[in-house]
């Protein structure tokens, strides 16, 4: 269930943030990243 939750809210993130196809790609992976880093969703 983190993942799901953690993969909600990086594309909500990405989908916000990003312009283009590439940077809302790019912005999802480090949003991803993030995520995972600092243990929100457990």
């Amino acid at each position: 269930m983190s993942k799901f939750l953690r993969g909600l809210a990086a594309g909500w993130g990405a989908k916000k943030l990003g312009r283009g196809c590439f940077s809302t790609i790019l912005i999802f992976l480090i949003l991803w990243w993030l995520l995972s880093y600092i243990d929100i969703f457990k």
